[in-house]
């Protein structure tokens, strides 16, 4: 796995060398140009189409980095003017030019066609050593060498039979080192990315500040929902059952020195609507926060869930620990929700949760064998999930090709506290 791992990353980081000093020569002549052209008026119209195609480099890039080295690179850009004609374009280019973020990936664009260019080359550079090196040990040394010529490989002079078979030898150690350090040096290249591609301190605060904006008002929007749910369940159904008891009981009364007969029939009645309101109103604190979470923490409560599900359900879980009590909340109902989405609308045979913590992350996936499709912005399930581990700073996944399979996964960070006991 790790020779495979190894390899793979040569070949990105060849692709990604050659692609990226092409690409980065391209854009950045294609960008540099508009914004001289600005001064003259041309450039008003064409910077923000210079400046789209540019963060859609610097966007697949990012991209890359976190798809092949697992580098997150957050997008930095402001949001733009709108408006359309020549006024709008001029506005989006002053934006734009105001946005120093656009500086940022322009100094990339040079970073990247030299340093990010030698860093993503040198390990296929490395490689190539080796098929020169058995070249001159071949006996091509001996010509050039004959008529007068000098042939370095590497800091090796070549003179002979035995140096040129030392080239070979030193290609080969050239080429291992070369496989070897590709994982490394593809991080590396990505690494230079990520100091000009991410945003810069105030930026990444005020992204922040945004993020808790928004993730406070879908958590006060979650809990006026919450509540208006309670409230309606208590008024639609125990309280119900609870008023028509006290209304089966004033009958009672009246009638138990009358009609005896009727009046245990009635008291019958009123035992089974006592017996359903207690069932009712179990529900309803279990929704709010099951008995189970709290006595017996998330992997047990998850377990629970997968029992009551019609399907067969595989349940992997590894928890050294328990997570905080609000966090152990929002995952457990995050489960329950993909859990009850798989169920309704999935059309699969079989489903698996896997429950564990790793790297500072809680992270549980939920898998299915049906025919797929699911989309965060298609539904508001997978959408009422995603807000309640914002609230967290927690994130959501959803892995779900037409055909099948899908796997949702969700991410909050957390440390875990040893279990009790």
């Amino acid at each position: 796995m790790g020779i495979s791992r190894a390899f793979s990353a040569l070949a990105r980081a060849t692709g990604l060398a050659w692609s990226g000093l092409v690409g980065s020569i391209l854009v950045y002549t294609y960008v540099v140009t508009s914004l001289c052209l600005v001064p003259v008026g041309i450039g008003v119209l064409t910077t923000p189409h210079a400046m789209k195609v540019l963060r859609a480099y610097a966007d697949r890039r990012r991209a890359r980095a976190l798809e092949w080295a697992d580098i997150r690179i957050p997008s930095p850009y402001q949001p733009l003017p709108t408006r359309g004609g020549f006024v709008g374009q001029a506005e989006r280019t002053q934006a734009l030019l105001r946005d120093p973020a656009t500086w940022r990936d322009i100094q990339w664009l040079l970073v990247d066609m030299v340093a990010g260019f030698f860093l993503a080359v040198l390990p296929s550079a490395l490689v190539l050593y080796l098929p020169w090196g058995l070249v001159l040990a071949a006996g091509v040394w001996k010509p050039i060498v004959e008529a007068g010529g000098n042939v370095w490989f590497t800091f090796l002079p070549i003179s002979d039979q035995n140096t040129a078979n030392m080239a070979a030898a030193l290609g080969a150690v050239y080429a291992v080192l070369g496989v070897a350090f590709a994982p490394a040096l593809l991080r590396a290249d990505f690494r230079l990315a990520r100091t000009l591609l991410r945003p810069t301190p105030q930026r990444e605060m005020a992204l922040r500040i945004e993020h808790l904006t928004e993730t406070r008002h879908d958590a006060v929007d979650s809990s006026a929902a919450e509540l208006r749910r309670i409230e309606r369940d208590l008024h639609d159904g125990a309280q119900a059952r609870l008023v028509a008891m006290g209304m089966s009981l004033g009958t009672v009364e009246a009638l138990i020195e009358k009609d005896p007969e009727q009046a245990k029939r009635l008291l019958a009645a009123a035992r089974a609507d006592s017996a359903e309101a207690l069932t009712e109103l179990r529900d309803l604190v279990r929704g709010i926060h099951p008995p189970v979470l709290a006595e017996r923490g998330l992997g047990d409560a998850v377990r629970a869930l997968a029992l009551r599900l019609p399907l067969p359900v595989e349940t992997a879980v590894d928890l050294p620990g328990r997570a905080p009590e609000p966090i152990e909340s929002a995952a457990y109902f995050a489960v329950s929700e993909l859990l009850t989405n798989a169920v309704k609308h999935s059309g699969a045979r079989m489903i698996r949760i896997d429950l564990y913590h790793a790297d500072g992350m809680l992270r549980a996936a939920v898998g299915d064998d049906g025919h797929g499709g699911a989309d965060v912005s298609g539904g508001t399930g997978l959408l009422g999930v995603e807000r309640r581990l914002g609230a967290f700073d927690g994130v959501l996944a959803v892995s779900s090709p037409p055909g099948g399979p899908t796997l949702v996964t969700i991410e909050i960070p957390c440390a875990l506290t040893a279990a009790a006991g």
